[in-house]
């Protein structure tokens, strides 16, 4: 069978080749004359090139007369450029996830982890965790309802105050067992009446035992604290709001602080639940160093926390230790 090579349209034999599409320009005839020809074969129906011929067709452009059709030629993609995309692709992705982490390493760390965003210190020490100690089987705390006269059922020597990270321990303090003698705790007293004084005191409030604790930090500051426990929160409350501590300031002057005042920097959004407390700072001019004070009532327990220091005594520091020992009797 001889094949003769024939324009197509819609992939059907076209009759007439002088048959020209009606609305081809001039200037379109030109520019099919200049891409390259490419001639299409068409076979007869019941061969198999016809067969072949019979399948779907893909489009074409129209035909001119006298000229075979071109088909488009399909363009495979530049393997270059797909290389390309995909190693930008691959990078954006890289730094993404660098950057996310980079990102949680910088909110995960603390705020003085982070060269430049370090916090100025504003003069706090570096006290342990505050950790109550475990009462005894059944028994309430302080200011349980149950517990009408508030005591403390814990050991009191576990409810001193830890000293902070690298002050050194006053042994003067520790006592026998742990428990201080009445006298050692009346010397902090300037006069000998008012040592004499606060002793009767002691003795007619039925003082049942103190435990006291100090030390000195690398600044020089000194510290005391001292817990007077009773036998009920009403005569320890008595004896602080009515015999010893006053609103303005202390009815009996410590050594070294003979002009003492309230304490107007001691913050009141510092209070502590079920804990009175009075603070007192010495007023200038004052001698060689200054001292800082405060008495505590909470249940059964009465509290003396003082600080010295040569020069002047940091209010922060104070304001710190007479919280957390309040938090500790709370």
């Amino acid at each position: 069978m001889t094949e003769q090579t024939t324009p197509v349209d819609d992939m059907r034999p076209v009759e007439d080749t002088t048959q020209v599409e009606q609305g081809v320009s001039a200037e379109s005839e030109e520019s099919r004359a200049a891409e390259p020809q490419q001639p299409v074969v068409v076979a007869e129906a019941g061969t198999e090139a016809g067969a072949q011929a019979a399948a779907p067709p893909s489009p074409v452009a129209p035909t001119v007369a006298g000229e075979p059709e071109v088909l488009p030629v399909k363009v495979k993609k530049d393997r270059r450029v797909l290389r390309a995309v995909l190693r930008w692709t691959a990078a954006t992705v890289v730094f993404a996830a660098v950057g996310s982490a980079a990102a949680y390493g910088i909110t995960g760390m603390e705020r003085t982890d982070v060269p430049g965003l370090a916090t100025k210190s504003d003069g706090r020490w570096d006290y342990p965790a505050i950790v109550k100690p475990p009462l005894p089987s059944g028994s309430p705390g302080p200011f349980a309802e149950s517990n009408k006269a508030g005591v403390h059922s814990a050991d009191l020597r576990e409810l001193l105050l830890t000293a902070p990270k690298g002050a050194t321990a006053d042994p003067a303090l520790r006592g026998a067992d742990g428990w201080l003698a009445k006298g050692s705790f009346l010397a902090q007293y300037a006069e000998k009446t008012d040592r004499d004084t606060v002793g009767q005191l002691l003795t007619d409030y039925a003082l049942r035992h103190i435990a006291a604790r100090g030390w000195t930090t690398a600044d020089g500051t000194r510290t005391r604290i001292y817990l007077l426990q009773f036998d009920t929160a009403a005569v320890a409350e008595d004896l602080v709001t009515n015999k010893v501590a006053y609103y303005d300031s202390p009815q009996y002057a410590l050594q070294g602080a003979e002009l003492v005042e309230r304490d107007e920097a001691f913050p009141e959004r510092a209070a502590v639940d079920q804990v009175t407390r009075y603070a007192y700072t010495e007023s200038k001019p004052y001698g060689a160093e200054q001292v800082r004070e405060a008495y505590l009532s909470a249940g059964d327990t009465v509290a003396l926390v003082v600080q010295s220091r040569k020069g002047a005594a940091p209010e922060i520091p104070f304001q710190q230790t007479v919280v957390l020992q309040s938090q500790l009797l709370g």
